[in-house]
């Protein structure tokens, strides 16, 4: 392989040489942490699986790491990202080997990137474009949703090829109007095809046409700096398509997940359509939970500019406890990052006009950190609620598990040993990223990744770690996972037949 242990410092060189070349790893003595519970024991590693889960488990080759007093977690999934995505004119800086690598400093071991074909490119060619950005540079595993930007015969058939080629999930853009977004007949059609194939339907849910009314007012107003970019596009923007995905998924009766839940009334739209049964899921980002709105009215444009994101970041300060919350409730599932990033140079595309900054914040390597810090350490979110929201629901609900998400015989090598002491500040001095900036600059965290295990292999530890471009594969997903459990019921249920009123023939047509 590619890496490089002698560049690494004594320990760490020792550890990475002695497990790829005995392909064992044992973990003694930590305390394994899954969704569902929490218990000291041991955890061993034969190639690339876990092999063994229990206490004083002995192995006579490969390496050991000791975890007494620290955490034994299964490798973060990073929902959302986008590695290399060409957008707004210009191309993410952090690619898949980069920001992947970042990923894996962080304690992420398998994410999901997103397709995203041009208006009218056939979804085949751009999946073929994405993989071959992706394969011989990920260092870590990772899977593909891919997004549906337009609809068509073509569109029919690619999405049950590329189900067949492991894309379980589709995203539907409600705004970029004429770059990105399908119209709703549209998206009915597609959540009906979804439903057909077992796919997730996922949605960035704002109004198109609100976003594009209140731009114009602002820049007619002579705003023209970041600030505009949240004034142009508030929380009800996003309530209101949140509500009109939801109440579609939920007349197709197709589960669908909302993407990137920024504020507090689009989480309340998510809560209250689960309550009502509807088959929702819900994301929100480690940027929703560790920053705000406030930046975009910061004196510097530059400052201010790293903060352009679509959704845009909740104005009210408060927002961050309240989606915390709702995560600790069950009302939201994920954390994610939408990792896209931009340096300085291309935010400025937009110096003059806010509408023309690249959207997009960095996430991918601090993800874990952030969760841990504002949800962990206030008291807000349990060991195991933390590791449900940063890996186990995401790999239930995108159908990687038990092979993600989990620590039990069978499941993959990709694990955690995190370090609930470990005190740091998050910066772009120590960050992994390329980007040349951290919208978390200056967060103290006190707990972070010792070491990180993916694919059996020791990729990061005592805070070094050494790029493997091509060590991950890519991760074909299956369709019909848990959340489509039950749908033919409620279809049965549902069918208008069962309440036709028999009045005889009906009259004939004059």
């Amino acid at each position: 392989d590619n890496l490089h242990p002698e560049s690494l410092g004594s320990q760490a060189s020792k550890m990475l040489r002695t497990a790829r070349r005995l392909g064992t790893t044992l973990i003694k003595n930590g305390t394994i942490v899954n969704a569902d519970r929490k218990f000291t024991g041991d955890v061993l590693i034969i190639d690339g699986k876990i092999s063994q889960v229990a206490t004083n488990i002995s192995a006579g080759a490969g390496t050991t790491i000791d975890a007494t007093g620290k955490l034994v977690i299964p490798g973060g999934i990073e929902t959302h990202c986008h590695l290399q995505m060409p957008f707004m004119g210009t191309t993410a800086i952090d690619d898949f080997d980069r920001g992947s690598a970042a990923g894996l400093a962080g304690g992420t071991t398998f994410y999901l990137d997103f397709v995203i074909p041009g208006r009218d490119e056939p979804l085949l060619e751009a999946y073929d474009r994405w993989r071959g950005w992706a394969d011989g540079k990920t260092n870590c595993d990772y899977g593909l949703h891919c997004a549906v930007t337009h609809w068509d015969e073509g569109v029919y058939k690619d999405m049950a090829e590329l189900v067949r080629r492991g894309v379980q999930s589709f995203k539907f853009f409600m705004a970029y109007k004429g770059v990105l977004k399908i119209e709703d007949e549209e998206l009915l059609y597609a959540l009906e095809r979804c439903k057909e194939l077992g796919a997730i339907a996922m949605v960035h849910a704002e109004n198109s046409e609100l976003i594009t009314y209140n731009q114009k007012k602002c820049l007619e107003a002579g705003v023209w700096g970041p600030e505009g970019h949240l004034l142009s596009r508030g929380e009800d923007v996003e309530t209101e398509a949140v509500l009109r995905f939801c109440t579609f998924a939920n007349t197709v009766n197709t589960p669908g997940y909302v993407v990137h839940v920024m504020t507090e009334e689009p989480a309340r739209v998510v809560a209250r359509a689960r309550m009502k049964g509807w088959r929702i899921y819900g994301e929100t980002l480690a940027s929703t939970l560790g920053a705000d709105g406030s930046w975009y009215f910061h004196s510097n444009w530059d400052v201010a500019s790293r903060y352009v994101m679509s959704p845009a970041l909740a104005r009210d300060p408060n927002a961050k406890t309240f989606i915390m919350n709702q995560l600790a409730a069950g009302n939201l599932d994920t954390v994610g990052s939408d990792n896209c990033t931009f340096s300085t140079p291309q935010k400025r595309m937009g110096e003059s006009d806010f509408t023309k900054i690249p959207n997009g914040c960095n996430g991918i390597e601090d993800r874990m950190s952030v969760v841990w810090q504002k949800g962990v350490r206030t008291g807000q979110l349990t060991l195991n609620q933390w590791v449900a929201v940063t890996s186990t629901n995401a790999a239930q609900i995108f159908n990687c598990y038990p092979n993600k998400g989990v620590i039990q015989p069978g499941a993959d090598g990709d694990i955690v040993v995190w370090d609930p002491n470990w005190k740091r500040t998050l910066s772009v001095e120590t960050q992994h990223q390329a980007v040349d900036h951290n919208i978390f600059e200056g967060m103290e965290i006190e707990g972070g990744p010792q070491t990180v295990i993916s694919r059996g292999n020791v990729v990061f530890a005592d805070n070094k770690l050494q790029n493997s471009p091509g060590a991950g594969k890519y991760v074909a997903r299956q369709p019909f996972g848990f959340s489509f459990e039950g749908l033919d019921i409620r279809d049965e249920l549902r069918n208008p037949a069962n309440f036709k009123v028999d009045r005889g023939d009906p009259p004939a047509a004059k």
